[in-house]
């Protein structure tokens, strides 16, 4: 009976690892929270590619805003919004990320969620954020991914050169959390260019 029962479990885990993978059936990114954590990390062979996050631009309206223009750069997305607490903690640390890796090909992308733009762009100015944020008050830019809780804000997410989901932080993130893991993914060999 022992046997069977650990038997059971190990096809019970498998199962649950299975779910965890962040695949969907059609090959892109599908969100799972394995066991309720807050910072995923996804090994290379689970990785799935994450459809552009576009948006209208925070500070000049009317331009849009696109992960997409970071080809072959790894991106991290971060979404906020200056009604945040725990955003206004954690910005500096971001810019700090951000400027440290910049030179290794890593760009930043913010996403506004829940709010008013005067606002949002006096939050960005103050804090001296130099990276990029698409202005978007009800989350339509982030219908790209699928299962992610809409109201973890702040969350970042790490996206490798491929753009496929390599990190998933769901709370306010420290620089000293951050690094390491945008470190380990910009130091991934690039993918070979696609002809």
């Amino acid at each position: 009976m022992r046997r069977l029962l650990a038997a059971l479990a190990v096809v019970g885990l498998t199962l649950l690892a299975g779910c965890s993978s962040g695949s969907s059936d059609d090959g892109g990114f599908q969100f799972v929270a394995p066991n309720g954590q807050t910072q995923i990390t996804y090994p290379e062979a689970q990785r799935r590619p994450l459809a552009p996050i576009v948006g209208d631009s925070l500070l000049a309206p009317g331009q849009q805003v696109s992960s997409a223009q970071d080809k072959g750069q790894v991106v991290v997305v971060n979404i906020w919004g200056s009604w945040c607490g725990p955003c206004r903690g954690e910005s500096p640390g971001l810019e700090q990320v951000a400027q440290a890796s910049a030179a290794r090909g890593v760009r930043f992308l913010g996403v506004d969620v829940r709010d008013d733009r005067d606002a949002a762009s006096d939050f960005v100015r103050s804090r001296g954020v130099t990276y990029p944020s698409i202005f978007d008050p009800p989350g339509r830019s982030l219908l790209v991914l699928s299962g992610y809780p809409r109201n973890a804000v702040p969350s970042t997410i790490v996206l490798d050169r491929q753009h496929r989901v390599a990190a998933v932080f769901l709370t306010a993130v420290l620089a000293s959390d951050l690094q390491p893991v945008v470190d380990r993914v910009a130091a991934e060999p690039a993918p070979p260019p696609s002809g």
